[in-house]
């Protein structure tokens, strides 16, 4: 098994550069055919998570390639996280998919990554390299999260605070620092749509969603389902499953599917 290899991708041009950290794992002989593995963290997540590690562990036994990377302002890379909105971030997930990896990738995305993983495919397919995804595996998917999941539940001091500030925070159960959201957060994220027409993946899709998420209603899981082909979409719905979806049986599943796309099963 090939150990990771860590590196920094420089993105952008000018003042707006930023240093985009990655951990790299080669595919060895033994994963010859294997797609290669792309991890695509949430929202103020970083590339060392348990979920993260488990994927590339799991890639080195079986002899893929495997990336993992942070966004800007998130981990180990540089760059400020407030200037952070999905462009942005997709920016980056891009450079690091066309720097890093060769060939047919599986796109593992959780939260936040799964909206970024769906605007990939968007992008990819056109530039007319669709067919380097061979699938994605979403946990806990949140595409469209600012306009659909937060706005609506916006109250008026964070209204306020968002035109007189062009931020807010609030706590977060997931760390000690509160989380920061963006006016430019919010308007890029309209920008960057994706439950307004058909995504057209080309690709599986296993979507993995608890059931008891706080923070992603699974509901929202389904209404992705509505906007992705009838074909190759399949749905696991944990009903005692948190956001996280971090427990060592949530994390077996993750491992299942990512492998059963591998298998073209």
């Amino acid at each position: 098994m090939t150990e990771p290899v860590a590196s920094k991708l420089d993105v952008g041009t000018g003042a707006d550069m930023r240093p985009i950290a990655a951990l790299t794992r080669r595919a060895t002989a033994k994963g010859a055919g294997l797609p290669g593995v792309v991890w695509l963290g949430g929202y103020r997540s970083d590339m060392t998570g348990s979920k993260a590690e488990a994927l590339c562990q799991q890639a080195g036994r079986n002899g893929q390639a495997c990336l993992r990377f942070d966004y800007s302002g998130h981990g180990a890379s540089g760059g400020s996280f407030r200037e952070g909105t999905i462009s942005r971030w997709l920016e980056e997930s891009l450079a690091a998919f066309e720097h890093y990896t060769s060939g047919p990738q599986i796109l593992v995305g959780s939260s936040m990554g799964g909206w970024i993983a769906l605007r990939m495919v968007q992008e990819l397919n056109a530039r007319g390299q669709g067919d380097r995804v061979a699938g994605l595996v979403l946990i806990a998917p949140a595409p469209d999260f600012t306009l659909e999941l937060m706005e609506p539940e916006l109250t008026d001091a964070q209204r306020a605070a968002l035109e007189r500030d062009g931020y807010y925070e609030e706590p977060t159960p997931y760390g000690p620092d509160p989380n920061v959201f963006t006016r430019a957060l919010f308007e890029d994220g309209r920008r960057n749509r994706v439950l307004d027409g058909l995504i057209e993946t080309g690709a599986p899709v296993h979507i993995i969603q608890g059931m008891a998420d706080p923070d992603v209603p699974w509901r929202h899981a389904l209404r992705l389902v509505e906007h992705l082909p009838s074909e190759n979409v399949t749905v696991t719905l944990i009903r005692d499953g948190d956001h996280r979806l971090s427990r060592d049986e949530d994390i077996a599943r993750i491992l299942a599917a990512v492998d059963g796309i591998a298998a073209g099963n």
